[in-house]
């Protein structure tokens, strides 16, 4: 069978473990993508093991037919399943130092007149090293590692560099360590003896590969990780780059960086933003320098490097640690016009530009009282066991409070009892899958130097074991099912039959509990808020905590407001929000309840019990004219309406929660057909590029708007424009607006009394 059957083929499997383990994954600017000439893909972070490439290569083919052949380290091509899958999808394999390191003899410290002078006690250096190989220290102090180019004795070698870099501030991080070593009798530290391997034969696979104009995957920070910043890069994809046209003046490499962004990462069902930058190109300059060698040489490969790295930073969101990301989209949950709801491409783009200005502004003093208060406010609705997408609409609670209570524990229970068998069976591999697992990442955070706690692995187990295990479970099932029939007497045809039927019929069943139980678990999100509702005394907590909303909103917007357009130049044209429209269809202004929408997979399971959750529980205003511009902020709002779950994803639990409003269709009206939203973002890039009329929203969203390849759909032919809504206008104040007047008289109105306000300031 030749290498690219055998790819496409593995493909096709990946896709669907993919679409089984993954809830939705979303590719973003992937008109970005080069269909021909030499590419390298070049991801980050690499917060996924196994799958982060699997992800890359599928949204690749699936805009353009191409292979991509990714570099995977050869200690993980040795491991049996993963190394049998790599080579199906024809990886390249990469020697690591690290992972061939050995322990080596005595302890070691540093001359105190020469940083690059290593002392030992009882060392063997003339016996453990060569010039060229590598000392690495312990993680104590960072895992530093040096090249060692002299073996003066068994007890002296010089390294080419200071440990940590020429800032000195490793060297003094390890004299630092010695001494607290020394005082507990320890005269040095322990270190790891790294081989010297020669990639030369690697770089000419990959020089090979960029001529014949394939393309290449690479994740360059090396290992994967889940820190929530980018690790140092390693120069190989610059030396690639660069000694490819080189090599051959008439190869062109562009450089694709990619950025992806997981909504809690390791969990089943989860949700993922492929997102492509635009392709860099090799600047001549760098090539040039990079032919003459020696410091030339590397100059080349440190610029090129930065470039990429700079590429990166505009597909990822990279947070100092885990408490500024919790804050940051604590503050993008805050920061939303009312009736507007974004898709995950924005979702991750408001998160890296909140993140860029919070890094910015941090010492501001408004914005760090801001930062406390939003804390404050996460603090006080964790307490209250609600999420922040439900305060807007909790309300006193009454007789439907309790009714919707009551029909939502009816509809648990059924889809419980639909989900129920598939969940039995399946029981052993789900158990199996999650301890094993976790027993992995705890062996791969003891063997790495910059995990945090190993969850990077957690996924790619998951799968694996699964895959392994459910062969060997169905086809349990199928040998007692055989013996039942065989007990039972039955036909000789029956018998034969049995095996097969169930080994067919147990996948589909499965599949139909995993949507069963996905909608149980979107009822069961929304009963403890109901709960909580129906207690005595709460009533004061629920008026405290949206007022405090309220008052966070207004005051985020007008920080945004105030330091927005001193980081982007393109703030003000972006800065005014139209509201939804309040009559007709719904549209994509309208998203529906988690117990009723249809996610992005085409879940209709539970579509059919909305009718009775909206009419019944008095639903059906809301249902026919659509999410208003004061909808869900309001205070004559029924009381059902505080439950409504608005997203089946766990907020406890950092990652991007709460992104709603999946797009599932454009309409191209030249053709009068919808396209599924699984269509090319190539085709919807070149609709957006000759629609005639302008967006009919423009976000406020600190300069994302909706001609992103994210956006709202756009329809061709003339429409008019619906008035903008000034946003100066508090949340509260919009929702205290008589919603029996049009759309037009509303927001004339509030525009008028705004601009009143202002010119009398």
């Amino acid at each position: 069978m030749s290498p690219a059957i055998t790819y496409e083929a593995a493909l096709v499997f990946w896709r669907m473990v993919t679409q089984i383990f993954f809830r939705e994954i979303r590719p973003r600017g992937a008109f970005n993508i080069p269909h021909k000439g030499p590419v390298i893909f070049v991801g980050a972070p690499h917060s996924n093991q196994f799958l982060d490439p699997l992800l890359l290569t599928l949204e690749v083919y699936r805009e353009t037919h191409r292979h991509v052949q990714f570099l995977t380290a050869a200690k993980s091509m040795d491991r049996k399943a993963v190394g049998f899958f790599a080579r199906l999808m024809d990886s390249i394999p990469v020697s690591r130092a690290s992972d061939e390191a050995k322990p080596g003899t005595g302890l070691v410290y540093l001359s105190l007149d020469d940083p690059c002078l290593v002392l030992g006690e009882g060392t063997k250096f003339k016996t453990e090293f060569i010039p060229k190989m590598q000392i690495m220290l312990p993680k104590s102090v960072n895992s530093a590692v040096a090249e060692v180019i002299e073996v003066i004795s068994d007890t002296e070698l010089r390294v080419k560099k200071e440990f940590g870099g020429e800032s000195g501030k490793g060297t003094t991080r390890i004299r630092e360590k010695i001494d607290e070593g020394r005082e507990n009798g320890n005269k040095g530290l322990a270190f790891k003896v790294l081989p010297f391997i020669n990639q030369q034969e690697m770089y000419r696979g990959v020089y090979q590969k960029l001529k014949e104009g394939g393309c290449i995957g690479i994740f360059p920070e090396g290992g994967s990780h889940d820190r929530t910043d980018l690790l140092p890069l390693k120069a190989g994809v610059s030396i690639m780059a660069l000694g490819a046209m080189a090599n051959d003046p008439t190869v062109q490499v562009k450089i694709v960086p990619v950025g992806l962004s997981y909504f809690h990462a390791h969990r089943f069902r989860s949700r993922a933003v492929v997102e492509f930058g635009t392709a860099l190109d090799v600047p001549a300059e760098l090539v040039e320098m990079f032919k003459e060698g020696g410091n030339k040489k590397r100059e080349a490969v440190a610029k090129f490097l930065d470039l990429i790295y700079d590429g990166l930073k505009t597909v990822t969101i990279r947070a100092p640690d885990y408490d500024t990301l919790m804050l940051i989209q604590a503050v993008r949950r805050l920061y939303k016009t009312p009736g507007q709801h974004l898709t995950l491409g924005q979702v991750v783009e408001l998160n890296r530009r909140f993140l860029e200005g919070y890094t910015h502004f941090k010492d501001e003093p408004r914005v760090q009282k801001l930062r406390t208060d939003v804390l404050k406010y996460n603090r006080l609705i964790r307490d209250l066991g609600i999420r922040d997408h439900q305060v807007p609409r909790a309300q006193k609670a009454s007789w439907k409070t309790l009714g919707l209570l009551v029909y939502r524990l009816v509809l648990l229970m059924i889809w419980t009892s639909l989900a129920l068998p598939g969940v039995i069976l399946n029981g052993p591999m789900f158990i199996l899958a999650s301890i094993i697992s976790r027993q992995k990442a705890k062996e791969a955070l003891a063997a790495s130097v910059v995990k945090v706690a190993g969850r990077d692995v957690l996924a790619t187990w998951k799968i694996l074991i699964s895959l392994g295990i459910a062969p060997v479970m169905y086809a349990f099932y199928a040998i007692v099912a055989t013996i039942v029939a065989v007990k039972a007497n039955t036909s000789l045809a029956t018998r034969i039959w049995t095996p097969f039927l169930v080994i067919f019929a147990l996948p589909f069943m499965n599949y139909a509990a995993l949507k069963f139980g996905e909608a149980g678990m979107d009822v069961l999100k929304s009963l403890r808020p109901l709960i909580v509702a129906l207690i005595p005394g709460q009533q004061r907590s629920f008026d405290k905590v949206k007022a405090m909303r309220v008052r966070l909103s207004n005051e985020v917007a007008d920080v945004i407001n105030e330091f927005g357009p001193k980081i982007y130049d393109d703030f003000d044209q972006a800065s005014t929000a139209t509201a939804p429209p309040s009559t007709g269809n719904p549209g994509v202004w309208r998203r529906k309840s988690s117990v009723g929408q249809v996610d992005a997979q085409g879940n209709l399971l539970i579509h059919p019990m909305t009718w009775i959750d909206e009419r019944l529980f008095g639903w059906s205003r809301s249902a026919k004219s659509g999410t208003s511009a004061w909808g869900g902020s309001t205070p004559t709002q029924d009381s059902s309406r505080p439950v409504t779950p608005e997203l089946s994803d766990d907020e406890d639990h950092g990652d991007y929660d709460h992104a709603v409003n999946y797009i599932s269709a454009y309409e191209d009206a030249s053709r009068h057909k919808v396209r599924s939203r699984q269509g090319s973002y190539a085709d919807l890039q070149r609709l957006r590029m000759t629609a005639t009329t302008q967006p009919s929203a423009s976000w406020s969203l600190s300069g994302l708007r909706p001609n992103d390849s994210q956006a709202l759909h756009m329809r061709q032919g003339l429409r008019q424009r619906k008035q903008s809504l000034s946003d100066l206008i508090p949340v509260e104040r919009i929702g205290s607006v008589d919603r029996r007047e049009t759309f037009e008289d509303v927001t004339t109105s509030l525009n008028k009394e705004a601009s009143r306000q202002s010119s009398g300031a």
